[in-house]
């Protein structure tokens, strides 16, 4: 574990008050992303069922948290790594149009995170996705600034 605390750090607030603060910013900072993007919230799961394919395996090594339902016969179900797949598919079910999309605030466990002062095994990331047209999929456009539309 690589954690490094700077040696003149000081704590500017109580650890109450920054949980307001961070509270505070993540709410601004969404709702911000939302109207500047054309994006709508939408709740990620915490755990898929495993061998469906909706798990990214980030870089094909990490071993997801994984434990058995009960009720369904004890399926395997995996702590999520990721969204990727799981937004795109949401994308399309949810019939988003082009030019938007949606974002979610995705809470996840990483057992194998190499740790240190921006990884944790405990992951709480904003993922976000947008439908473009099938004639925009390339890497010119992906490079062009983002120009706000008039919605916004």
């Amino acid at each position: 574990m690589s954690l490094i605390i700077p040696k003149d750090y000081k704590q500017t607030l109580l650890p109450e008050t920054t949980e307001q603060a961070i509270q505070i910013l993540k709410q601004a900072f969404q709702e911000k992303l939302a109207k500047k993007l054309n994006l709508r919230r939408v709740t990620a799961p915490l755990f898929v069922l495993a061998g469906t394919g909706i798990n990214d395996d980030l870089n094909g090594v990490e071993r997801p948290v994984t434990f058995p339902i009960h009720c369904m016969g004890d399926c395997k179900a995996e702590v999520v790594h990721s969204l990727a797949k799981w937004k795109r598919m949401k994308l399309g079910a949810y019939r988003i149009p082009a030019g938007y999309g949606l974002y979610t605030d995705m809470n996840a466990i990483r057992g194998d995170e190499d740790l240190d002062n921006l990884h944790s095994l405990y992951v709480d990331q904003w993922d976000w996705e947008k439908t473009i047209r099938p004639e925009d999929r390339n890497l010119d456009f992906l490079k062009k600034p983002f120009v706000p539309s008039m919605a916004s």
